[in-house]
């Protein structure tokens, strides 16, 4: 039996699969996101580490049996975000989330005098990558800044927890704009630039290879043994792409999360930054991927069901009892994020959505 880990925006699920990949048991726990102020987006990993242990518990109590012949974790989460731990292992400040838009100046700063940062990762600068958050603390928070010691990202997080080890993966790491992509290892340039070195990074390892195993201390309370290997595992996109079987060059896939994404495999780096198109290491050994991602997508759904307090399932189920004449006549929703590819900046935008329904003579919803 296998345990997959997988820490999303919205929440933590566990499952346990057979060697066949048959779901035996899976839970999950809600997270939340807190947004203090605009543009901010932020969730305390300790709430992470507790969503995983009650989840991991109810499986226990669920499949007690298949729970016992457990014998390798895997990990896989969302990308981007900035876990910042001081020398004793404690948590600084709240995790910067992926869709924390706060250091949209600190990437024009970036952009402007360190081009370089886009040659060697393979990608544009933007917020939502995790270098821009850290640059963002050293200016507003220099005090947490001066007591980093190590930087993860939030499955890394859950991986120190259940192991003790600082490891991270090349599908992951990709998205923090100190990769050196093609050669899937850290760039002590582009750490530079950030004022961090090597030593702030944890250790690289493929998503296949182990990574650690579980602490005895875990091992014993969970009724696990001690031989328990934890896997690398992958970025959120990466390990559903393995997950579904895009592995080889030219297999692709739509994702429809919170975000929405567009995944295509290539088999060595194919970076195009200048077109907005992510490149980033894949969760296998030899693999690399290209990926465009919108930050509205089925997060849209969910705050139009919780507008209209219906289930997601509910509503879907009543608009495919729709005619096409009906659909065609239904309210346009707009969504509005302020996010790394939306026009948040732009003034004339809601007056744009605005003009855009009126011409379609249906009602718009504007969400900002």
């Amino acid at each position: 039996m296998y345990l997959g880990i997988d820490i999303g925006t919205s929440e933590l699920k566990a499952l346990i699969v057979n060697t066949q990949g048959e779901i035996v048991a899976s839970q999950h726990a809600t997270l939340s996101v807190q947004r203090p102020y605009p543009h901010w987006a932020e969730q305390d990993p300790e709430r992470w580490w507790q969503a995983c242990c009650e989840v991991l518990a109810e499986l226990r109590h669920q499949s007690p049996q298949a729970w016992a012949e457990i014998r390798a974790i895997g990990l896989s989460g969302q990308m981007h975000g900035a876990v910042l731990l001081d020398a004793g292992g404690r948590v600084l400040r709240p995790c910067l989330l992926w869709n924390d838009t706060r250091s949209a100046p600190q990437c024009e700063r970036l952009a402007k005098h360190h081009p370089r940062m886009i040659a060697i990762s393979g990608n544009m600068i933007m917020p939502g990558f995790t270098a821009p958050k850290l640059c963002w603390v050293a200016e507003h928070e220099p005090e947490i800044f001066s007591r980093i010691d190590k930087v993860l990202l939030p499955k890394d997080y859950l991986r120190w927890r259940l192991t003790g080890r600082f490891v991270t993966e090349p599908s992951d790491a990709a998205g923090t704009l100190w990769l050196d992509v093609s050669r899937r290892d850290w760039s002590d340039e582009l750490l530079a630039i950030t004022g961090l070195t090597r030593a702030a990074m944890p250790e690289l390892v493929e998503g296949s290879a182990v990574s650690g195993h579980l602490q005895p201390t875990l091992a014993s309370e969970w009724g696990l043994s001690t031989s328990v290997t934890v896997a690398g595992g992958g970025g959120d996109n990466a390990a559903s792409a393995v997950g579904v079987g895009a592995v080889n060059a030219g297999d692709a896939f739509i994702s429809l999360g919170t975000s929405g994404v567009i995944f295509v495999v290539n088999d060595r780096l194919q970076a195009d930054p200048q077109s907005g198109v992510h490149a980033f290491c894949h969760a296998l050994p030899g693999r690399w991927h290209q990926m465009s991602v919108m930050l509205s997508a089925a997060s849209c759904l969910r705050w139009l069901c919780n507008l209209l307090s219906v289930s997601e399932s509910q509503l879907m189920e009543e608009m495919a009892q729709l005619s096409d004449e009906q659909l065609r006549s239904a309210p346009i929703f707009l969504p509005y994020l302020s996010g790394e590819r939306t026009p948040h900046n732009d003034p004339d935008a809601s007056g744009a959505f605005f003009n855009l329904a009126m011409k379609r003579r249906a009602p718009c919803w504007a969400m900002r």
